[in-house]
């Protein structure tokens, strides 16, 4: 459309209304994509199919950078159905907790292996919070406190890496928004200039152990620990968790996690060093090549570490790894409609309005927080953080670029706001699989983080109106520097008022 106008954002309201409503984003997507094909080319059901299919899917499959995409993201989730089931994880986990005797270790060895099983947010809470649950019970430990520990070492973590499915997801839309808008920048280097203004994910790493130094639980959590520290019986558990649990097996080894992280490594340096990397920007597709490549020699490695240990069979780890490739369809559904939904909103002018809208009322310093509350909203209602992504860059991006606000810091700004959401919401994945690892209820996990999540939100909200003025590096130790005085003080309050009564 030469003069887009309000009629233009019906599919992004309709897509906002069905995701929250439904707490599905793909329906939410693929309603936002139809009604943008029946503003295109009326309301005839036969032509919005035969359309939509035959000029939009077919053409966002056949593209050779989203092809590329979707090819790796399916080899990374067999390799991740691999580490998983392999029993590695919990080998590793276990040879940590042998040597763990106090409560503060007990919960810094939980917080890095939560951070150390990095390539699976969905996977961490199975791995590391049944290894660490019978540690926790003896040592008084509350169950709350252990599924705060796993969700904030989960996604965090994935969400700063850019070559784990998290990345590679975000990376595929922002590169999807830059090409609309014909702009010849790296969707790569920006999510790499994006993490020092992650002020969210790196928040919620580092909360634990600002917590642990500073001695100090308030709230919910602090009444949990009470109860689980004066030896009251944690019934809260199994009654209305899954009974998903992490494969363990007496025949694996912590290098079941070890060596195939290494191959990885020596794939991708052994392919892209000769080219330069990282000192020497490599194409893309060739960077993915070399990725996919590395994940599939690691899968390799694995299957055959397992059969030589008798953990698995080669035939067995096989079916592992297909199934795993397989567990990845919904994400590639989700990047698809994505995809797709952009590419429509660019036809129907929709960034145009509104980016023209925001120009006339919207300070450039103000974008990045409006990002991250609107954000917040949507995966807070959706439960979903990776549907969020999907609906906000399409409308952010084009947005920072016509107020000029800094686009790192508004990417930032929307994956913070996203991850936020989500840990605050009591119906997303992570919070049903941390509190599910770590045994003990749902709404229990939910209660119990949202204080911390939400001084974390509020440090990361004041942060984006700074960096919004001033988008400086600098701004994640003002965040953290700020964190560690709040509860500091916070401890002080509470040891004066013990003293005092």
């Amino acid at each position: 459309m030469s003069n887009p106008d309000i009629t233009s954002i019906i599919p992004i309201f309709i897509t906002l209304c069905l995701s929250i409503s439904s707490r599905n984003v793909v329906i939410g997507l693929f309603a936002g994509v139809v009604s943008a094909v029946v503003m295109l080319v009326g309301f005839n059901p036969l032509d919005v199919m035969t359309t939509l299919v035959k000029e939009h899917l077919v053409d966002t499959l056949s593209d050779s950078y989203n092809a590329g995409v979707i090819v790796l993201l399916v080899f990374i989730g067999g390799f991740v159905a691999l580490m998983e089931k392999s029993g590695g994880g919990p080998a590793f986990a276990l040879t940590i907790v042998r040597h763990i005797s106090s409560r503060g270790h007990a919960q810094l060895a939980a917080w890095c292996g939560g951070i150390f099983v990095f390539y699976s947010d969905l996977g961490t809470p199975l791995i590391v919070g049944p290894v660490f649950r019978p540690l926790f019970d003896k040592l008084k430990i509350s169950r709350q406190k252990l599924a705060f520990i796993v969700d904030s070492t989960a996604s965090p973590v994935a969400i700063l890496l850019p070559f784990i499915g998290w990345g590679i997801y975000i990376i595929s839309l922002i590169q999807k928004e830059f090409d609309g808008l014909e702009q010849n920048i790296s969707a790569w280097h920006s999510f790499i200039h994006a993490i020092p203004f992650q002020f969210y994910a790196i928040l919620a790493i580092f909360i634990v152990p600002v917590l642990i130094y500073a001695g100090l639980d308030f709230g919910p959590m602090a009444k949990a620990e009470k109860a689980a520290n004066l030896a009251i019986e944690q019934t809260i558990i199994e009654s209305n968790t899954n009974n998903e649990q992490a494969f363990t097996h007496s025949k694996a080894r912590s290098s079941f996690v070890f060596i195939p992280l290494l191959i990885m490594a020596t794939v991708l340096c052994a392919t892209l060093l000769p080219l330069g990397f990282p000192f020497e920007e490599v194409a893309g597709s060739t960077f993915r090549a070399a990725l996919t490549s590395a994940y599939f020699f690691a899968a390799v490695t694995l299957m055959l570490m397992m059969a030589y240990y008798g953990v698995r069979t080669v035939t067995e780890g096989i079916s592992i790894y297909v199934q795993g490739m397989g567990n990845m369809m919904q994400v590639a559904i989700v990047l698809i409609l994505a995809w797709t939904f952009s590419g429509l909103g660019n036809e129907l002018g929709t960034a145009t309005y509104i980016a023209e809208r925001a120009q006339e009322g919207l300070p450039y310093w103000l974008l990045p927080a409006v990002a991250f509350m609107l954000s917040g909203i949507i995966s807070f209602s959706t439960g979903s953080s990776w549907g969020t992504f999907a609906i906000m860059f399409p409308l952010m991006i084009p947005t920072a670029f016509a107020v000029e606000a800094s686009l790192v810091v508004s990417i930032g700004a929307v994956l913070s706001g996203g991850l936020f959401g989500d840990h605050c919401s009591p119906i997303s994945e992570t919070t049903i699989l941390s509190s599910t690892g770590s045994g003990c209820h749902q709404f229990e996990h939910f209660r119990t983080q949202l204080p911390y999540a939400s001084i974390n939100g509020g440090i990361a909200l004041c942060c984006f109106i700074f960096a919004g003025f001033h988008p400086n590096t600098y701004w994640i130790f003002f965040a953290l520097l700020v964190q560690i005085a709040i509860f500091y003080l916070c401890a002080k309050t509470r040891t004066l008022k013990l003293k005092n009564s």
